[in-house]
């Protein structure tokens, strides 16, 4: 059955690659108004192609924001398991765009990588999928299971309004499992299955003292400093063994069990000396960097500013200081609870003499996991395995993806990470690419991947 569908892929090489070149030249900026027709454009591109295709029902649905694709196919049969597809078509701004080294709409190969900003994130991983479809539906006149589509040009601005939708829609989008494809392998080549991310939270901290900024000869030693008081509370949120020591924060924290613990020995990492810079890697007590990178919560101060900040020196008390910071979580805890966990700390350790104001985050989202031993789990190990001819790794990511939470939360169905984009993809960056062993191994991937879900 997978052999006609592979040949077809393979005979139609070209003209799928010409096919994503066009979704790939659609300037589909979602942060940007000036972008508006091109995000329609690229919206428009996927309900051709689900048309092409021979989906059943396909929608263009209007948002408060941009346009969401729904398409659903149900000619499997009820006996046979339904997916919900989930992608997204819009892209990161491409600035610098001096620094690209081929126009960033004008996709071009290059030492087997394809560069064009969305090659990797998402719209070649969201294609690879439609192409599969399209040569299922060519050769076999079916695809093997029924497909619910959720393509959104909202993801690279959070998704504003996904969430809202899911819940208001929530027997439109209902499935059996979800697949998502916006995630990566640790190495080119190297498949890999990421059965959990970190959840994600934030607060913003605001320090005032006086009304304006004082002369620090005239007022140093009365007037408390807003800059050093916000240095005394960060100080007391985590210490040198990178132990966060609000109180509660690992209360409800699930624990890394032995096996975790070797499937994630047995992961290639990064030598992040090299990548980074840095001349040693520092993790929680008691943990590696990788187990604390992919399985233990952090706390990160991502911005502090105040006072002066030009050149020289200017003797100055500041009238305000302020920082913000990032949590990422593990299964167990609320994003919730730990803003309010940090809001009671700082306010506990808030020295006197200043004001402090904690703003939180509105985007927040759990963490998510799923067992990697489930069965839809395994037969996607299987499947990247006889697609990339090597044993398949397991691995929890440091990032989030918030729809994977939102997805379990809502419809409480298993989802399965099915990502081909590498460590050298340069997300959000300038020269973004795509490696094509992972468009062709990919697309294999899922040939293999459809089949085997419907034993």
């Amino acid at each position: 059955m997978s052999e006609k569908t592979l040949a077809y892929l393979q005979e139609k090489r070209s003209s799928l690659l010409d096919k994503l070149n066009e979704f790939l030249s659609i300037p589909s900026v979602s942060t940007s108004k000036e972008h508006k027709e091109d995000i329609h454009k690229a919206a428009d591109f996927i309900v051709n192609y689900l048309n092409e295709i021979g989906f059943d029902k396909i929608e263009k649905q209007q948002t408060k924001g941009h346009p969401l694709v729904y398409a659903e196919y149900n000619e499997a049969g009820p006996e046979a398991p339904t997916v919900l597809f989930y992608g997204h078509y819009d892209v990161q701004p491409v600035d610098p765009v001096e620094l690209w080294e081929s126009d960033p709409f004008q996709p071009e190969i290059r030492d087997g990588r394809l560069y064009a900003r969305g090659s990797s994130d998402d719209k070649g991983q969201v294609f690879m999928h439609l192409a599969v479809f399209e040569a299922f539906m060519r050769t076999e006149g079916k695809l093997p299971l029924n497909v619910k589509v959720c393509i959104e040009g909202e993801e690279e601005i959070g998704s504003e309004n996904l969430y809202e939708i899911l819940q208001e829609k929530k027997e439109m989008f209902q499935a059996d499992f979800a697949v998502i494809s916006d995630s990566g392998m640790v190495a080119k080549n190297q498949p890999t299955i990421l059965y959990g991310l970190k959840g994600f939270t934030g607060i913003e901290i605001n320090v005032t003292g006086p009304d304006h900024d004082l002369h620090s000869g005239m007022y140093g030693g009365a007037i408390r400093n807003p800059l050093m008081a916000l240095s005394h509370i960060l100080a007391s949120m985590k210490n040198q063994d990178e132990v966060v020591t609000v109180d509660g924060f690992y209360n409800d924290v699930e624990p890394l069990s032995e096996h975790e613990r070797k499937l994630i020995d047995q992961v290639h990492s990064e030598d992040y000396t090299i990548s980074t810079g840095v001349k040693e890697t520092v993790s929680e007590k008691g943990y590696t960097a990788k187990e604390h990178t992919m399985a233990r919560p952090t706390l990160e101060i991502n911005g502090m500013f105040g006072g002066y900040q030009g050149e020289g020196t200017k003797t100055i008390i500041p009238s305000s200081a302020t920082a913000k910071i990032t949590c990422r979580l593990v299964p167990g805890q609320d994003p919730v609870k730990i803003q309010q966990l940090l809001e009671e700390h700082i306010n506990k350790v808030a020295p006197t003499g200043v004001n402090v104001e904690v703003k939180k985050e509105k985007l927040s989202a759990k963490a998510y996991k799923v067992e990697p031993e489930h069965a839809l789990i395994q037969k996607a190990a299987a499947s990247y395995s006889k697609a990339f001819g090597k044993d398949t790794v397991y691995v929890r990511m440091g990032g989030s993806i918030p729809v994977a939470e939102w997805i379990e939360d809502i419809y409480n169905i298993p989802i399965v990470l099915l990502g081909f984009g590498t460590p050298d993809d340069r997300l959000h960056s300038p020269n973004e690419s795509f490696p094509m062993d992972s468009f062709e191994k990919g697309m294999e991937t899922l040939v293999y991947y459809w089949n085997e879900v419907i034993k």
